[in-house]
C-alpha cells in the first residue's frame, strides 16, 4: 500500500485570518472537495462533551466544516450516539439538551444535531466487518448509516484506556449504538486488590454504571460485576494502581474492535477525516470535567485515511514536550517513576494504543505509513 497523505498545519494565524479560515483552507487543500457531495447527506462525526466538560471541540470548527460540505452541495449534519453509561448523554433527549448547553445547535453550527442511534440508543443498523477478527457483524447506529458520506471531526486527546482518543475512536466507538458500544467492552472486567486500596473514593466518583461500593464507611472498594459494563474508567482514576483487569488482554482487544467498528462504518462509501491536536485533557471527553492538557496544542490534521492520520497525531505528540504541570507531568516527577518513553502509556501505565492502529492496518482500514504535507 503506498503511503498515505495527511495534511497539517500549526494554530499560528496572520492578523485577518480566523483558526475556522484556515481549517477550511486545509480541509479543502486535502481534497474534501473532490468528494462528490451534491444533495447528498453528509454525516459529521463528532463529539459534544459531557456535561462539565470544557476539553471538546469548539461548535466553531463544526460550523467550518459544515460550510464546506454545503459549499460543495452537500447537506450536512452533526451526528454522534448515546453513551452506554449514565450520563448526560444516555438518550437523545438528554444528549440533545447536553450539546444544546455545550453550544451546538443550527444557529452556532450550521446544521442540525442528530442523534445516531435514537431515543433510547436501539436504533442500530447490523453491518457487515469487512476481514473482521472479532465480529462479523457491528451495530452501528441507524442515521450514521443512512448518510451517503461520513466526516470525523476529532478532538485528538489523552484516553483512560485506549491511550489516545482519535479519529477511530471518535468512529468506532462513537457509533456504535448502545450495544454496540457493550460488544466492544465486554472483553474483561476489573476488580479491586482490597491490600492495595487506599479507600479514597475516586474510582466510585468516576465509575459510569454505580457499579462500586465500600465494605462501611471505613472499607475498601468492591465492584459489582454484575453492574460493571467494563469501561475501564476506574483503572484509569486510581492513583495507588489498586484496579486492574483481569484479562490482560482487555485494552488491546477493546483497540483491535474499535478498529474493526470504524471498519464497519467506513467501508464502501466516500469517508474524510479530522483531526485537532488542541486541549489535550488526559482523559476522555466523556468524563465530566477535564484535567490539565498533557501536551501544548500542536495543530490541525486531515486525510482520507483515518489510520495514518491517528499515526501522525501520535508521532507528532510523541515528539512534543509535555507539560509540566499536568497528569503526564506529574508522572514523569515522581522518584523512581518507570518511563515508557511514551507520552501515552506515560500519562496512565494501563494503556494500550499501538494495537489499535496495527489491527485497522491489518484488516485493510487504512496505512500507517503517511507523507505529512504542512501548509501554513
Amino acid at each position: 500500500m503506498d503511503k498515505a497523505k495527511v495534511y497539517f498545519t500549526d494554530f499560528r494565524t496572520t492578523i485577518g485570518t480566523s483558526l475556522t479560515d484556515k481549517l477550511k483552507k486545509l480541509i479543502r487543500k486535502a481534497g474534501i472537495g473532490t468528494i462528490d457531495m451534491d444533495g447528498k447527506f453528509v454525516a459529521i462525526k463528532m463529539h459534544f462533551g459531557e456535561l462539565g466538560n470544557l476539553a471538546f471541540l469548539r461548535p466553531n470548527y463544526a460550523k467550518a466544516v459544515a460550510d464546506v460540505v454545503k459549499e460543495n452541495g452537500g447537506k450536512p449534519f452533526l451526528v454522534d450516539c448515546n453513551t452506554l453509561y449514565p450520563g448526560s448523554r444516555k438518550n437523545a433527549l438528554d444528549h440533545l439538551t447536553c450539546a444544546e448547553i455545550n453550544g451546538f445547535n443550527s444557529v452556532t453550527t450550521g446544521c442540525h444535531v442528530i442523534i445516531g442511534d435514537g431515543l433510547r440508543g436501539t436504533d442500530e443498523v447490523a453491518v457487515p466487518v469487512r476481514n473482521g477478527e472479532y465480529f462479523k457483524e457491528a451495530l452501528i447506529g441507524t442515521a450514521v448509516m443512512d448518510a451517503d458520506i461520513l466526516i470525523s471531526l476529532t478532538h485528538f486527546k489523552g484516553h483512560e484506556a485506549t491511550g489516545f482518543g482519535g479519529t477511530l475512536k471518535n468512529i468506532g466507538m462513537g457509533c456504535g449504538s448502545r450495544a454496540g458500544k457493550m460488544q466492544q467492552h465486554n472483553d474483561g472486567k476489573p476488580h479491586v486488590n482490597t491490600e492495595d486500596c487506599r479507600r479514597c473514593h475516586r474510582c466510585a466518583k468516576e465509575c459510569g454504571s454505580d457499579a462500586i461500593f465500600y465494605d462501611g464507611p471505613n472499607g475498601t472498594a468492591r465492584i459489582d460485576q454484575s453492574i460493571c459494563k467494563g469501561c475501564g474508567r476506574c483503572i484509569g482514576a486510581c492513583a495507588f494502581d489498586a484496579i486492574e483487569n483481569d484479562n490482560s488482554n482487555a485494552v488491546e482487544i477493546l483497540g483491535c474492535k474499535i478498529a474493526e467498528y470504524t471498519q464497519a462504518v467506513c467501508d464502501g462509501r466516500p469517508c474524510f477525516h479530522i483531526s485537532l491536536i488542541q486541549d489535550v485533557s488526559p482523559n476522555c471527553d466523556c468524563h465530566g470535567e477535564n484535567d490539565a492538557p498533557i501536551l501544548p496544542d500542536i495543530g490541525m490534521l486531515a486525510s482520507f485515511d483515518p489510520v495514518a492520520l491517528d499515526q501522525a497525531c501520535v508521532d507528532l505528540c510523541q515528539k512534543a514536550d509535555p507539560i509540566r504541570n499536568s497528569q503526564l507531568g506529574d508522572n514523569l516527577a515522581k522518584p523512581g517513576w518507570h518511563h515508557y518513553h511514551d507520552h501515552f502509556k506515560d500519562n496512565n501505565p494501563n494503556i494500550a494504543w499501538k494495537e489499535t492502529l496495527e489491527h485497522g492496518e491489518k484488516i485493510g482500514l487504512g496505512t500507517r505509513e503517511y507523507e505529512l504535507i504542512t501548509m501554513k
